[in-house]
């Protein structure tokens, strides 16, 4: 973006387009100060590697990490696959659910 101009005859703009406009502009607005941190981080973390550290390193925050979940679910023909019940369903249970079976039935 930065200094591009873009102009408008709100005159003549449909109304579906100028609602669309204000939509756009109020993301953008909400999401600015975002964005902008995003871009420090980002400038951050390219100087901090150029000195051949992470940026985490050079703050003393780590990066939080999740343990790997425990499976909570087995797919009812092939038990060597299973699912934690964390994310995306995955296709398999939802296709078990719609011939007609339950969480419980898939539930180790």
């Amino acid at each position: 973006m930065g200094n591009d101009v873009v102009r408008f005859n709100l005159e003549e703009m449909p109304l579906n387009e100028l609602k669309q406009l204000r939509k756009d502009v109020d993301r953008a607005i909400e999401t600015f100060q975002e964005r902008k941190k995003l871009e420090a981080a980002s400038e951050l973390e390219a100087l901090a590697r150029e000195k051949g550290f992470s940026l985490a390193e050079l703050t003393g925050v780590a990066r939080k990490t999740r343990k790997p979940a425990k499976p909570k679910y087995r797919h009812p023909h092939d038990p060597s696959i299973t699912w934690s019940g964390r994310g995306r369903k995955p296709n398999w249970f939802v296709d078990a659910l719609k011939q007609g079976k339950s969480a419980d039935d898939l539930a180790i």
